[in-house]
């Protein structure tokens, strides 16, 4: 890299050969527990040696570096292009072991320019270790004491080490560029609609009250189904969906008692799978003093964890036969109700993690209008929707009273093995290893030490690891943009598609009225990414799909049933099938008694382009597939507690549950088992309990990654009008 080029890059120090680069990065991964960060750090690389710092340390001279360590022999270094967080893009540079290619980690940069000049600068630091290497006995010595030196951060080595950065040059904008990318990674919305799900809401939810720093709405959408009313309560909580998420699970009395004034006498009746449970309580009913009777209840809490990690649990009133009724004790029936838990983007700098957490419920009673009405006490104040209600509050309350629930993660101390002056070589290779887990396991927020650690040498600890960094001989240079393609061939000649003669097991419907039964809706009901979604997030309402929906199969099994059409008797292996350019089948296998295959037929009328993105899913590996097939479900009609268990968020079917695939002939099929997930187990049963019910929306497409790729487009859509389980026909039949 050239000094001089574009004003940007490196110069010599004032050690003669010795490159210095340095600049602001975002440092990415994965933290212990599963959570991801990116936190924004100042990076230096000073010949042979590399250092992370929280702060620039040109304006901090005495601050000590988080990450450190030399170039070593083992680490290679490779640009992986344009990577989506949130709701903006950042390239990724990932270092990982030669030797154990699972020890790596990442940074990131705000443009494709700066991520090149950091390989650049990777490159040359690798050249200055190779030399000392080959030219210098003690080479091996010489790096230990350099590291030594970083390590101990003692003032006046710091300072000297500081003083050859005066003349140097930045690689990118600093800080300020990333932090204005921030507003788009960590951006402070704390609606409770927003890019919350990618289908068109048709709830209207007004607000009616704000109390204890809490909002209440009201649907007051004209669609709404039932005798009740739809209600919810919003709050924004200074804890992370995870903390919340454990203190709203916990039934320990003295806990309880802190925050809810309903449920504070609560005992485990029985737990299912891991996500679901049977509880039951008392409460006393002084403290509503419109009773005059001691109360029980018993109700069951069903929860799901999203992609994205927002929690949804639902309460449904229950009985069990562990807790018949109680003598002394009236049973009431606690309002069926649905907890949302989000995170919200913390903005760059911010030390406390938010989540936005919604409660709904449906509350039949006329003395709900009164209150939203009047600014007096009612009997609604004394009543258990009411009490509901308050959870938020009492949970905002209860989490802003105890500091320690703030804490989300912990971070291990760890000695630095650097603070004894006689390592040996074996030590030093040690060092070289450590790299890898430091940089994979950035601790949380909670990690910010005290820039001038306190204490002895020999007692001296870090948070973070020591390291060794090392970097390949050769660069990887980030491929260049593809053209935009379309996705089916057009010099292909196209055939007529003509639905009359496919026949699946199930009927097409003549109307949206009509039952047991699919029809074909267009994509507008359904928000998908746009040309410009990785410069603006910006989604559209989706086209007309790219297959046609020619045949649907409701079938009955013994057991979950793959690669399904290569039955003798399956539409594709009929004459009619055979004629057909391309043909995906997509099997959605329903765990029940019996289990069920809803199977979906999508035809195109030309063969599909050798370099489209569809191309390159179907000749991919299953890694790549799991990662960009994508459905997006919607209930159009049913029961509003079934509307929040389903969602309207696209998922990535390969992460939740286990997809396989088969590809054959003029056929592509996708077995999706829904079996394989306890959560998805639980939210089918739910379904399946208002099936005859519900109409359901759902669509299929390959999620867009790069520019070349956007903007996306439907492969498919199918609407299901309220089906029968009994008309599912044997397989085979």
């Amino acid at each position: 890299m050239d000094a001089s080029s574009s004003g940007e890059g490196s110069e010599r120090g004032e050690e003669k050969g010795i490159f210095q680069y340095f600049g602001w990065v975002y440092h990415i991964g994965v933290n212990s527990v599963g959570r991801e960060y990116c936190h924004l750090r100042f990076l230096l690389v000073r010949g042979k040696c590399v250092a992370m710092y929280k702060r620039d340390p040109h304006q901090n001279p005495g601050i000590k570096p988080i990450r450190q360590g030399v170039i070593g022999a083992t680490l290679m270094v490779e640009e992986l292009g344009c990577r989506k967080f949130n709701n903006g893009d950042l390239y990724v540079i990932r270092f990982y072991s030669r030797q154990e290619e699972g020890r790596k980690g990442e940074i990131a940069c705000a443009t494709a320019e700066e991520s090149q000049r950091w390989m650049e600068a990777f490159l040359h630091a690798k050249q200055q270790a190779e030399h000392e290497l080959l030219t210098e006995s003690n080479a091996r010595d010489k790096l230990m004491l350099d590291m030594e030196i970083d390590l101990q951060g003692n003032r006046h080595k710091m300072k000297r080490y500081a003083s050859g950065f005066k003349k140097l040059k930045k690689i990118g904008q600093g800080p300020e560029t990333l932090l204005r990318l921030s507003s788009k990674f960590f951006g402070n919305s704390e609606g409770f609609e927003g890019d919350t799900g990618d289908v068109f809401d048709e709830h209207q939810w007004k607000c009616v009250r704000t109390m204890s720093g809490i909002r209440i709405f009201e649907d007051v959408s004209d669609h709404r189904t039932g005798k009740g009313v739809l209600v919810k309560s919003v709050g924004v909580i200074d804890a992370t969906a995870d903390s919340v998420f454990e203190v709203f699970l916990n039934i320990e009395r003295q806990k309880r008692y802190e925050w809810d004034m309903l449920m504070g006498d609560l005992e485990l009746v029985e737990t299912y799978d891991s996500n679901y449970d049977v509880v039951y309580g008392t409460y006393d009913p002084k403290y509503l003093t419109r009773w005059h009777s001691k109360r029980d209840f018993i109700f069951s809490r069903q929860w799901f964890r999203a992609q994205d990690g927002t929690y949804t649990i639902l309460q449904f009133p229950s009985i069990h036969k562990k807790k018949p009724p109680r003598s002394g004790y009236r049973r009431t029936k606690i309002n069926p109700s649905t907890w949302e838990i989000r995170n919200l983007n913390t903005p760059m700098g911010a030390d406390r993690p938010r989540c936005l957490v919604s409660h709904t419920l449906e509350i039949n009673s006329a003395s709900w209008y009164r209150w939203k009405n009047s600014q007096q006490c009612t009997k609604f104040e004394k009543s258990v929707p009411y009490a509901l209600l308050c959870q938020v509050a009492g949970l905002k309350e209860y989490i802003g009273a105890n500091p320690a629930l703030l804490q989300q993660y912990s971070t291990t101390a760890v000695r630095s093995h650097v603070s004894n002056p006689s390592m040996t070589g074996s030590d030093f290779a040690e060092l070289q290893d450590e790299f890898y887990d430091a940089i994979a396991a950035e601790s949380s927020s909670s990690d910010d030490e005290s820039d001038d650690d306190k204490g002895s040498d020999e007692e001296h600890k870090v948070k973070l690891k020591n390291v060794s960094w090392a970097i390949s001989n050769v660069a990887l240079k980030r491929p260049a943009a593809q053209d935009v393609r379309k996705e089916l061939d057009p010099n292909a000649s196209s055939i007529t598609i003509d639905v009359s003669d496919m026949h699946g097991s199930l009927r097409r419907g003549e109307d949206d009225k009509d039952t047991d039964c699919w029809t074909s809706p267009s994509g507008e009901g359904f928000m998908i990414r746009g040309k410009n979604y990785l410069k603006d997030n910006s989604k559209v309402a989706g086209g007309d799909p790219l297959l046609k929906l020619i045949a649907v199969d409701w079938l009955k099994v013994d057991k979950t049933a793959d690669r399904i059409a290569l039955h003798h008797r399956n539409l594709v292996q009929s004459e009619t099938g055979k004629k057909f350019p391309f043909v995906l089948v997509f099997n959605l296998q329903v765990p029940a008694k019996p289990n069920y295959s809803l199977v979906l037929y999508y035809a195109s009328d030309r063969a599909v382009s050798k370099d489209s993105l569809l191309a390159k899913f179907l000749d991919g590996d299953d890694t790549f597939r799991d990662t960009r097939f994508k459905l997006i479900p919607s209930i159009v009609e049913g029961y509003w507690m079934v509307k929040r268990a389903v969602g309207t968020k696209a998922c990535l079917l390969g992460k939740a549950v286990t997809c396989k695939y088969f590809k054959q002939d003029n056929f592509f099929e996708i077995d999706v088992d829904i079996g394989s997930s306890s959560v998805a187990r639980s939210v089918i049963g739910l379904v399946l309990g208002y099936v005859t019910s519900l109409v359901v929306d759902l669509a299929i497409l390959i999620e867009a990654k790069e520019e070349a790729e956007l903007p996306e487009y439907l492969l498919g859509t199918v609407r299901l009008n309220r089906l029968k389980p009994e008309s599912a026909v044997p397989l085979g039949v």
